[in-house]
Parts: structure tokens; C-alpha cells; sequence
């Protein structure tokens, strides 16, 4: 135990009666040094209980009271030690309950008897207590005369009343608040019963929703193998009277039959071309169609680039026939890519030739860059442009963006769906940038390898 320091007060205990004494002045101590009624009592109570069990051995006892420094607190102290040895194991198990109205109790066996210790530290709003402090509490007990048996039963009563008091205050506020938890449980259910009823009910929805939603996906495969089949047999069967039609207005026109008239001849070529668009028609929906019901598989092989480029100048060179637009297809900085030489073709004529339609005066140019691993290719022109709310829809089929006006040919709305669908199938994707009155850009972007 830590050294004892200067005590307050001795009390030696010789007879029965001077456990009320003993009582009195733990209470007392307890009260001059500030703690609080309740502790007070505990103390007062431990100390009685304490100095019972050592009377009890038929020997005195001397009590001390002192004040000692416990780390950052203060803590009021009090020996009870007996001359008679060996009390030590009896004494603990009598004195387990007595531990609980203090913050430490001990019993030690030491040479000259059995010592029990005891301790309860001071609040900390209780002021420090200075040596002229406890010069002051020391003269205050000298003073102390103890009351008799009669007054000391008497403010136990009046403890225990208080204590009762206490006791049935903290049950009516502890009956309070399990009434209030218990109504809080009550809500509480009512609403995890109403969240789970209306999460039950969401969940049926959802699966309503998924069953319909697989349903309209069934509906809509199928309505799309039919418009893909439709497509594919009305276009083939369109093919061979349309050229037909073209094949006969180019006799008609021809010098070795009959001379035809002026009339004749403006409206035997109104014929050919009318036939013309319709059978460029006729073969965009039949590409379509194939590129939809997935009919397409490419041809993978290493393209190269500058041969394909080649081929796209001479074959596009014709159309550029007005001198305001400068069409210019770069030479590739990469040589080549593993692709479909067929599809990629197709793809990069037709923006190029859209880019012409398009593109009064400025320039029309194709360039293809690395960029990680994949290759992009850029068709960039200086047309009216396209407004940006209208950058998805170009891409529908038979969209043509209002107002807009190819310079020579007729559009059909059908190549750039096309040729996004072209994108997809040699891996990679297409889309378009555009600034009205400015031109646009789109870019074809796909794996290298």
C-alpha cells in the first residue's frame, strides 16, 4: 500500500459501542473533506460494516483517517487495523460486498496484525485541500462529540429514507423510460412492417416489370428478324427489275436504235436515274439487313493501309468535282491493321462521301493516327455541320437532319447506320463531332490487332 500520509484523525475501537462513534465520524470526515451525501453514507456504511466484522473477533481495533494524492485525484482514506494476525482470508470473503460502496478495499496480513484498507476519491470540483485546510478540519473533529445510539439509528432512518426515496425515484424514471422504448419498439415495428410490406410490394413490381421487359424484348427481336427478313426479301427482289429498267433506258438512249426525240431523251433519262437511286436504295437496305441479322462475318487479315488509301483517292477523286473543296486523303502513319480490308473500305467511303455531299468550299480529309492500341480514323470536313441534339439520331435509319441539303447525289439515311453497324462488327465503334457552320468530325476507332 502507498506510504499513509499525515493522518486527520485516530479512533480505536474497544467495545460495541463505538462502532455509532466510528459511524458518526466517517460520515463526518467524509462531509469535511466534500464529498458528496451519498458517498458520505457509503463511506459511513463501509466503515460500520468493517469495524462490525473486526469486533466481531472478540480484539480491537485502531481507525485512521487521512487524506492522500491517488495519480491526478484526491481520495479520502481510512485505515482499520487489528493486532490479532492470520484475519486476512476470513476477512476478505466477509468484506466482498463492502468493496462495492467504495473504489478500493484491501486486507493485508502485515507483522504486527491485520491492516484493511480503504478509499474514495474526492469530486473533482471539490477545492484543493491545503495544509491550513486541513489544520482546520483536524480542530473541527477534535471538537466532534458523538451523539448517542438513539441519534445515530436515528439518521440511519433518515438515510435509508433517502435512500429509498432515491431507489423509487430512479424505478418511476427507469418505468418512464422502458414505457417510452417500449412505444418506440412499437413504432419501430410498424414501420419495419410497413417498409417491408411496401419493399415486398416493390419487389413484385420489379419482377412484373422484368418478366414485361423480357417479353418486349422477345416482341422486339422478333419484330427486327422480321423487318431484317422483309428487308432482305423485298430488296432482292426489288434488284433485278430495277436493273432491268436501267439496262432497257440505256438501250432506248443508245445511238443505234431510233432517234428519240428532245422530250424523249430528257425523260428516257429522268427514267435511268430515278432507276439509279432506287437501286442504291435497294442495295443500302440489303446491306442493311445483312448487317443486322448478323449474316456479315469479316475476313480478318493484315489491310494495308496505304494501298486501301490509294484505292479510296481514285475511286472518290470523281466526286470531288468542285474546285472550292480540297480533297485530301494523308498518307497513313501506320502501315497497316488486322481488319475486314472489304467492311473497313465500305465504312471510310461512305463518310467520305457524305463529307462531300455535305461540303461546299474549305476541305474533305481522311487521316488515321495510333492511339494506344487501336487506330483511329478521322474524316473531317468543313461542312454546314450537324447540331449537337441531333448527333445520335443521324445514326438512325432513314434520319436525315432537317433542313439539310446534299450539294449532288440523294441521301438515303441509311449509310451511317450502316456503317456504325460495320463499326461494330471489326470491333470498334464510330461517332460523330460537329459544330453547325463550322464541319464535322467522325471518327472510326478500332483495335490495331
Amino acid at each position: 500500500m502507498i506510504g499513509a500520509p499525515e493522518p486527520l484523525m485516530r479512533l480505536r475501537l474497544r467495545v460495541e459501542q463505538d462502532l455509532f462513534v466510528v459511524r458518526q465520524l466517517g460520515r463526518e470526515v467524509a462531509r469535511e473533506v466534500g464529498l458528496e451525501q451519498q458517498d458520505q453514507t457509503r463511506l459511513a456504511t463501509a466503515l460500520s460494516e468493517v469495524g462490525r466484522v473486526v469486533m466481531a473477533g472478540g480484539s480491537g481495533a485502531e481507525v485512521t483517517f487521512a487524506v492522500r494524492q491517488d495519480g491526478v485525484s484526491t481520495a479520502i482514506q481510512v485505515a482499520v487495523e487489528c493486532p490479532s494476525p492470520g484475519d486476512g482470508p476470513r476477512w476478505r470473503d466477509e468484506l466482498a460486498h463492502v468493496g462495492r460502496l467504495v473504489d478500493k478495499l484491501e486486507v493485508e496480513n502485515g507483522e504486527t496484525g491485520t491492516v484493511v484498507w480503504m478509499a474514495r476519491r474526492l469530486p473533482a470540483s471539490v477545492p484543493r485541500l491545503t495544509p491550513d485546510r486541513m489544520d482546520e478540519i483536524r480542530a473541527g473533529l477534535s471538537r466532534h462529540v458523538p451523539s448517542s445510539p438513539v441519534d445515530e439509528l436515528h439518521v440511519q432512518n433518515q438515510q435509508l429514507i433517502a435512500a429509498l426515496d432515491e431507489v423509487r425515484s430512479q424505478r418511476d424514471e427507469l418505468a418512464r423510460l422502458n414505457a417510452e422504448l417500449e412505444e418506440t419498439n412499437r413504432g419501430v415495428m410498424a414501420l419495419y412492417h410497413q417498409l417491408s410490406e411496401e419493399l415486398e410490394e416493390t419487389n413484385r413490381g420489379v419482377v412484373a416489370l422484368y418478366a414485361e421487359l423480357d417479353d418486349k424484348s422477345e416482341q422486339l427481336a422478333s419484330a427486327n428478324e422480321a423487318k431484317s427478313r422483309f428487308l432482305a426479301n423485298v430488296s432482292h427482289e426489288l434488284r433485278a427489275p430495277v436493273t432491268a429498267v436501267i439496262g432497257l433506258s440505256r438501250l432506248l438512249a443508245d445511238g443505234a436504235s431510233d432517234p428519240l426525240t428532245e422530250e424523249q431523251e430528257r425523260q428516257v433519262g429522268l427514267i435511268r436515274s430515278s432507276a439509279g437511286d432506287l437501286l442504291t436504295l435497294v442495295n443500302d437496305l440489303l446491306d442493311l439487313a445483312k448487317a443486322e441479322a448478323g449474316r456479315i462475318e469479316p475476313n480478318w487479315e493484315q489491310v494495308d493501309l496505304r494501298a486501301m488509301f490509294g484505292q479510296l483517292r481514285g475511286t472518290l477523286r470523281p466526286l470531288a468535282t468542285r474546285p472550292e473543296v480540297d480533297f485530301r486523303i494523308d498518307e497513313p502513319a501506320v502501315a497497316s491493321i488486322r481488319s475486314d480490308e472489304v467492311l473497313l473500305a465500305r465504312v471510310l467511303r461512305n463518310l467520305l462521301t457524305n463529307a462531300l455531299k455535305f461540303t461546299a468550299e474549305g476541305e474533305v480529309c481522311l487521316t488515321v493516327r495510333a492511339v494506344g492500341a487501336d487506330l483511329e480514323f478521322k474524316v473531317i470536313d468543313t461542312g454546314t455541320g450537324i447540331p449537337a441534339e441531333l448527333l445520335d439520331r443521324i445514326f438512325e435509319e432513314f434520319y436525315q437532319v432537317p433542313g439539310s441539303k446534299a450539294l449532288s447525289g440523294k441521301g438515303t439515311g441509311l449509310g451511317l447506320p450502316y456503317a456504325r453497324r460495320l463499326a461494330a462488327i471489326l470491333g470498334g465503334a464510330l461517332r460523330a463531332e460537329s459544330t453547325v457552320g463550322e464541319g464535322s468530325t467522325f471518327t472510326l476507332r478500332l483495335p490495331a490487332s
